[in-house]
């Protein structure tokens, strides 16, 4: 038996008005996800811990069987593992965001936020820009470090956990009451809006009529952390496929194999063919147990607050990777369970995270049920099925 994890981030939402009050979900044209869904079991599962934030990084840790509560120790020492950084044990680590903050004449702090992922920048014109801030504002304390688009990295020697705010939250708000307490931070972001909003790469990318990444923001600090090999706690050989540092920094750390697709880049526009082509040959041709498609389009599209494209990214993940990894381990003659779920919603409302359960969908190829129902968020409700602690359900797709 062979075990998928196909998690499409952020999918989950609330109903929507202009859709007839349907979910993205719900309202999007799935045809294989329809098919699969009447032949599944499906049913809620809590994903964050109470009292836990809504983070990809809590909830994707549940999903693969790391409860939260006992593993989590903050975001970005998970990036840093895919990065390569060897933390040392009294290092902080950082998320450095490359955002777009409104450019006028009022100080830094009376600013607004109006993109946390600045048009979602290419890794290769953030590349410029960070080293740019690295020239002016690395030291023996701070240090910085590249990851993709606009996701990277600071290293603070010596630090402290600090409590700093999301920007994905706090979109379209005036920056000020979300700045760092820290003062050496609050300092660095301010000098990087100097640095950036001049730069030839945003002007350029301003006549393009592309949002500048004028700022940097820093989230997410946490320290060194721990994970148990995933092989020896489920006894599976997994693998991890996913274009953002956050999941292969998990991987990493659980000692799961990362794949690396060509064109994979958390975007609308990802690589979808060549993930899910990856994942089949890494089940039938590299004798691996278990493998984990990670989807960002969803959840950018969310925090984008475009209802148009979370449909289109919902419906790409539905034809150009669960149907193609369907269909080819069906035509392989593959045994297999596959488990379809978000990590946690994205509502477009909000265009932030929530903790609200999200719909899961157990297909077993082996044992396929008779059922009435389409895969979304109501009648996952209405089946009666929820499993409370996300951190188990991975032990309930591997029970058979």
């Amino acid at each position: 038996m062979k075990y998928v994890i196909v998690l499409g981030d952020g999918m989950s939402d609330e109903p929507i008005k202009e859709l007839g009050n349907q979910t993205p979900i719900s309202f999007a044209n799935t045809p294989k996800l329809d098919e699969l869904s009447k032949k599944s079991e499906i049913g809620l599962v809590s994903t964050i811990p109470q009292g836990m934030k809504p983070g990809s990084d809590t909830a994707n840790l549940s999903v693969l069987g790391y409860d939260p509560k006992s593993y989590y120790t903050g975001r970005s020492p998970l990036e840093a593992l895919s990065i390569g950084v060897d933390m040392k044990d009294t290092d902080i680590a950082i998320r450095c965001n490359i955002v777009t903050l409104s450019e006028d004449d009022r100080p830094y702090e009376e600013k607004s936020i109006i993109d946390h992922s600045a048009s979602e920048i290419s890794t290769e014109e953030a590349a410029v820009l960070l080293e740019a801030v690295k020239k002016e504002l690395s030291n023996e304390i701070f240090s910085y470090y590249l990851g993709i688009s606009y996701r990277h990295l600071l290293i603070w020697d010596k630090g402290q956990v600090v409590e700093l705010t999301p920007p994905h939250d706090i979109l379209g708000k005036v920056i000020g009451q979300y700045l760092p307490q820290e003062e050496l931070l609050k300092e660095m972001m301010i000098k990087s809006y100097d640095i950036l909003v001049n730069h030839p790469i945003n002007l350029a990318r301003k006549e393009k009529g592309l949002h500048p990444a004028n700022s940097i923001w820093f989230w997410g600090a946490g320290t060194k952390p721990a994970l148990s090999s995933f092989e020896e706690k489920t006894h599976k050989k997994g693998a991890m496929i996913s274009a953002v540092d956050l999941l292969k920094g998990i991987a990493v750390g659980a000692g799961m194999l990362n794949i690396e697709v060509e064109g994979a880049d958390g975007t609308l526009e990802t690589n979808y063919e060549g993930k899910a082509k990856a994942a089949v040959e890494v089940l039938t041709k590299q004798d691996y147990d278990f493998v984990y498609i990670h989807v960002e389009a969803p959840d950018e599209m969310g925090h984008q607050g475009s209802v148009e494209k979370k449909i289109k990214a919902i419906e790409y993940l539905d034809q150009r990777v669960i149907k193609i990894v369907a269909e080819n381990l069906d035509a392989l003659k593959v045994d297999y369970r596959m488990l379809v779920l978000p990590d946690h919603p994205t509502p477009i409302c909000v265009r932030t995270h929530t903790s609200d359960p999200v719909p899961y969908m157990l297909y077993d190829s082996t044992n396929p049920q008779s059922r009435n129902w389409n895969y979304n968020e109501k009648e996952a409700k209405e089946s009666g099925n929820y499993i409370a602690q996300g951190h188990t359900i991975i032990d309930y797709l591997f029970s058979k």
